[in-house]
């Protein structure tokens, strides 16, 4: 398997053995890009998570696409906004001092990463969807505050009782 390889490859090398024993491949960089030896499933995982390293994620992020089995997703700003400003609409999911970002990842427990016009997204199946809806609804021009209030609101509640109790019958 080849990664096509832009930008951030000085980072790959500097993790090479570390990824080679964590991902189970050989990793190979040379000009043509990034090639992947290995069990095909260990490719397919290695190449995401190679990925996530070259889009901007900390390598320690970027791994848990392996030991967690979470995913890795782009959303491409233009592909949600027929506006022209980016810059603009960049600002708004980034907050100020990165704020929203920050507000984002805690009530979607996924972690976020802003390239040019593309927002990269790490997460658990079940949360992907729900980060995913709320960059939308930014870019789309929803209120920061209402995003984060509808994430509130659609919050899983932790399972209190699983029924292994055994209840008390009442006394005639």
């Amino acid at each position: 398997m080849i990664i096509n390889t832009s930008e951030n490859t000085e980072k790959i090398i500097k993790i090479k053995k570390k990824l080679e024993r964590i991902l189970n491949v050989k990793i190979i960089v040379n000009d043509e890009g990034i090639s992947l030896e290995g069990k095909p499933e260990n490719e397919y995982i290695a190449g995401k998570v190679i990925d996530a390293i070259q889009f901007g994620f900390r390598p320690p992020v970027a791994l848990l696409i392996k030991s967690e089995d979470f995913l890795f997703e782009i959303l491409n700003i233009k592909d949600y906004t027929h506006r022209k400003d980016f810059g603009t609409i960049r600002a708004r999911i980034i907050g100020t001092g990165g704020k929203t970002l920050r507000t984002l990842s805690q009530l979607t427990e996924c972690f976020f990463e802003m390239n040019n016009n593309e927002v990269g997204i790490i997460g658990s199946p079940e949360n992907m969807k729900k980060a995913q809806d709320a960059v939308i609804s930014i870019v789309q021009g929803a209120k920061q505050a209402n995003v984060y209030s509808h994430l509130e609101k659609h919050q899983e509640k932790p399972i209190l009782d699983l029924g292994l109790k055994e209840r008390k019958q009442k006394k005639e």
